[in-house]
C-alpha cells in the first residue's frame, strides 16, 4: 500500500509539473503546484490510524481470551480458512471423570478386579498435591487418582512415591508409562498403562488381547478416553530395573479404563459459524480415533462429511495430499505425534491454505511456528509452546479461536474502511490543482498547501481512528475467507473511494469555490493576489473549498461505515466514537476558518452564512450517493 500510493503521487507531481510548464506556468508556481500534488497524495495519518486499529483490535481480543503477540497477526486472523485443532481441553472442558472400565473377565460392576484395575491405574501417576490441597499434573492422571478414590481404593501419592522404586515416563513415540513400585509382600510390582494397541502388544497371552481390542472399542465409540492398564510380579530380591525395555514385557493384562471428558458446551455453536464462514476444522490428537470422531461429531465437526485417519503418524505425504485435497471433508488424524501436526501444516500451507494450529505441547513448537497461526493453551500449554505462538488462549477454549477470526475480519474490514474514508478526500485534493493547471492560472489555486496539511493531520485522523472500532456488519461471519493473495486495496475500493465518492466530493467543494469567487464579481484570469479587489473573495473561496473538504468528509465517514449493508441495518448512532471524532473535525474547522490568529495562519477568512448553508448540503448528499450505490449493487447481486 505504501509503495502504491508512493508511486501514484511521485508521479502525479512529475506529470503535472511537466504539465504546468508546457501550458505556460512560471516554474516556481509549478513546483508549488507539484509539491502540493505530492502532499495532497500522501495521507500523513494512515501509517498512526492503521497501527492504532491493529492495536484496538489486539487489546479486544485479549479481553476476549485471545493474546496476540503480533499486531500482523490480527490481519492474517481474518484471511484463516483451516483450523487444526487438539482435542482434549480445547474442544472438551479438560474436566476428566473415570467414567467405565472392563476387566478379562467381563466385569464392568465394581469387584476385587476393578478395584484392583483402578488402584493399579492410580498408582502409575506422577500428580502431585499443591498447596491448596488440589491435585496438580496430567488431566488424565489427575482423573485416575480422583476416580480411585471415588471407587473406595484411594491412592496418597506421597505414599505411592515412598514405594516407588523406578519410573519410566509417558513416551508420546510409545504412548505408554510404567512404574515400579513395592508390594506389600516385599517383592517389586511393574505397573504399564497406556494407550491399549500399544500395550496389548507386551502381553505373554494373546488371547485376551482380541477381546481388549474390541472392549477398547466399544469404550471409544462412546466418546471415552481408554488406557489399558497391565502388571507383572517380579521375584523377591530382584534389583529394579534400570530400563524401560527390561520391565515393559511379559505382562498381565488387568483390565480397561474409560476416561470421560464432556465436549464444551459452545463449542458446537463455534464449530456452526466456522463452517457458515467457510472454514474447515481437522483434529490432530494423540487419542484413539474413535474416541476423537465420537467428540467431533457431538460438537459438528464433519459435517457433511468426516475422515478418520486412525494412525496418523503412518500416513505418507502422497497419502496426505490426497487426503487435504478432498473438497467438503474433515479430518481426525488420530494417535498423531507432534511430527504429524508439522507435516498437516507444511501440507495446508503447500496446498495454499491459511492455517491456524493450536497446540500445548513443547514438541509442538515447531508446528506452532510453522503454521500462519499458532494458537498456545494459555493454562495447560508449556513456555515453549506459548513462545513459539502467535496467538494465546487464556481459556484454552476452542470458541475463542472462532471469536478470534470473526474479529480478525472485523478489524480487516475497518481497515479497508477507513482506508476508503482517507483515500476519498485524495480527489478533492487534488483536483484543485489540476483545475489550476490545466487552465494556465487563469484560475487561481482554490486550495494552500498548509490547508491540506490542516486536513490530513487534523481534520481526519480522530474519524479514521473511530471507524477503526466500528462494529461487524451483518453476515460478516456468513461469507467465505478473502484469498491470501489479496491486498488490502483492490481495484473496488479504488473505484469507490478515488472515482465515486472522490469525484462527488470534488465536484462539490469545485462548486462551492466557484460559488464565492463568481459572487464577488470573479472572471478567468481576474487578478486576485494580495493589494487586489478580489483578494478577500479569493481568500473566502479557498475557505470555501477547505471547509467543503472537511464537510465531505463527514460524509464520506459515514457512507464508509458499511461496504455492503445499508445504514439503517447498523444503525447511525452505533459508534459514538464517530460522532465525536465528526463534532472534534467541524469545531477544528470552525477554529481555522473563524479564530483571527489561525486565519493569519492558514490563510482563511470568515464565511458568509450563503456559503455555510451551500456547505452544510455536503455531507448528506456524499453519504446518499454511496448509499444509492450500495442499494444498487445489493439489487443486482439478488437478482
Amino acid at each position: 500500500m505504501a509503495w502504491l500510493i508512493a508511486a501514484v503521487a511521485v508521479a502525479m507531481g512529475a506529470v503535472f509539473l511537466v504539465t504546468g510548464v508546457a501550458v505556460g506556468l512560471p516554474v516556481t508556481d509549478s513546483l508549488m503546484f507539484a509539491i502540493g500534488l505530492l502532499v495532497a497524495n500522501v495521507p500523513e495519518g494512515l501509517l498512526p490510524t492503521i497501527t492504532l486499529a491493529l492495536a484496538v483490535g489486539v487489546r479486544v481480543l485479549a479481553r476476549q481470551g485471545a493474546v496476540i503477540k503480533r499486531l500482523s497477526a490480527v490481519e492474517t486472523l481474518g484471511s484463516t480458512n483451516v483450523i487444526c485443532t487438539d482435542k482434549t481441553g480445547t474442544l472438551t472442558r479438560n474436566e476428566m471423570r473415570l467414567h467405565g472400565f472392563w476387566t478379562p473377565e467381563n466385569l464392568t460392576e465394581a469387584g476385587p478386579r476393578s478395584a484392583e484395575l483402578i488402584r493399579a491405574a492410580a498408582l502409575c501417576t506422577t500428580v502431585t498435591y499443591e498447596t491448596d490441597g488440589r491435585l496438580h499434573g496430567d488431566p488424565t492422571e489427575v482423573a485416575l487418582v480422583e476416580g480411585a478414590a471415588e471407587w473406595a481404593v484411594p491412592v496418597d501419592p506421597a505414599d505411592r512415591d515412598d514405594h516407588r522404586r523406578a519410573c519410566f515416563r509417558f513416551d508420546p513415540r510409545l504412548r505408554l508409562m510404567s512404574v515400579v513400585q513395592m508390594a506389600d509382600r516385599g517383592c517389586l510390582h511393574v505397573i504399564t498403562k497406556g494407550a491399549p494397541e500399544a500395550v496389548l502388544s507386551l502381553l505373554t497371552d494373546g488371547e485376551p488381547a482380541r477381546e481388549a481390542q474390541a472392549a477398547a472399542d466399544a469404550l471409544a465409540a462412546d466418546g471415552m478416553r481408554v488406557l489399558a492398564v497391565a502388571v507383572r510380579d517380579l521375584p523377591p530380591g530382584t534389583v529394579p530395573p534400570v530400563r524401560r525395555r527390561q520391565a515393559e514385557g511379559d505382562l498381565h493384562l488387568l483390565g480397561l479404563v474409560g476416561l470421560y471428558d464432556p465436549p464444551r458446551p459452545e463449542v458446537a455453536a463455534a464449530v456452526r459459524r466456522c463452517h457458515e464462514a467457510g472454514l474447515t476444522v481437522h483434529i490432530v490428537t494423540g487419542d484413539n480415533g474413535a474416541t476423537a470422531a465420537a467428540v467431533a461429531r457431538a460438537v459438528g465437526i464433519g459435517t457433511p462429511g468426516l475422515r478418520v485417519v486412525a494412525q496418523s503418524e503412518r500416513v505418507d505425504d502422497r497419502h496426505l495430499d490426497h487426503l487435504l485435497r478432498q473438497p467438503g471433508t474433515e479430518i481426525v488424524f488420530a494417535r498423531s505425534s507432534p511430527e504429524t501436526k508439522l507435516k498437516v501444516a507444511d501440507a495446508l500451507r503447500a496446498h495454499g491454505q491459511v492455517v491456524a494450529m493450536t497446540g500445548d505441547g513443547v514438541n509442538d513448537a515447531p508446528a506452532l511456528h510453522r503454521a500462519h497461526i499458532g494458537v498456545a493453551m494459555g493454562r495447560s500449554g508449556t513456555d515453549v509452546a506459548r513462545e513459539a505462538s502467535t496467538m494465546v488462549l487464556t481459556d484454552d477454549n476452542f470458541a475463542t479461536i472462532v471469536t478470534a477470526v470473526e474479529s480478525g475480519r472485523r478489524v480487516y474490514d475497518n481497515v479497508r474502511k477507513f482506508i476508503v474514508y482517507i483515500f476519498a478526500h485524495l480527489t478533492p485534493e487534488v483536483v484543485p490543482f489540476v483545475v489550476f493547471a490545466l487552465s494556465a492560472g487563469t484560475v487561481p489555486l482554490p486550495l494552500t498547501v498548509l490547508q491540506i496539511l490542516a486536513i490530513d493531520l487534523g481534520t481526519e485522523t480522530l474519524p479514521a481512528l473511530a471507524l477503526g472500532r466500528e462494529r461487524a456488519e451483518p453476515g460478516i461471519m456468513s461469507r467465505p475467507p478473502r484469498p491470501s493473495s489479496q491486498g488490502v486495496i483492490d481495484k473496488e475500493m479504488l473505484v469507490r473511494s478515488w472515482g465515486w465518492l472522490g469525484s462527488v466530493s470534488a465536484a462539490l467543494v469545485m462548486t462551492a469555490f466557484f460559488y464565492v469567487l463568481w459572487r464577488a464579481g470573479w472572471h478567468p484570469g481576474d487578478p486576485t493576489g494580495p493589494g487586489t479587489p478580489l483578494h478577500h473573495a479569493y481568500l473566502t473561496a479557498t475557505t470555501a473549498t477547505f471547509a467543503g473538504i472537511v464537510t465531505c468528509q463527514v460524509g464520506t465517514a459515514i457512507a464508509a461505515r458499511t461496504d455492503h449493508a445499508a445504514l439503517r441495518d447498523i444503525g447511525f448512532f452505533t459508534n459514538p466514537l464517530l460522532l465525536a471524532g465528526i463534532a472534534f473535525e467541524l469545531a477544528f474547522t470552525a477554529a481555522l476558518v473563524y479564530a483571527p490568529p489561525l486565519q493569519h495562519l492558514f490563510g482563511t477568512a470568515a464565511l458568509p452564512l450563503d456559503a455555510v448553508a451551500l456547505i452544510a448540503a455536503f455531507p448528506p448528499l456524499v453519504w446518499g450517493t454511496d448509499e444509492l450505490r450500495r442499494w444498487n449493487r445489493r439489487h443486482r447481486n439478488r437478482r
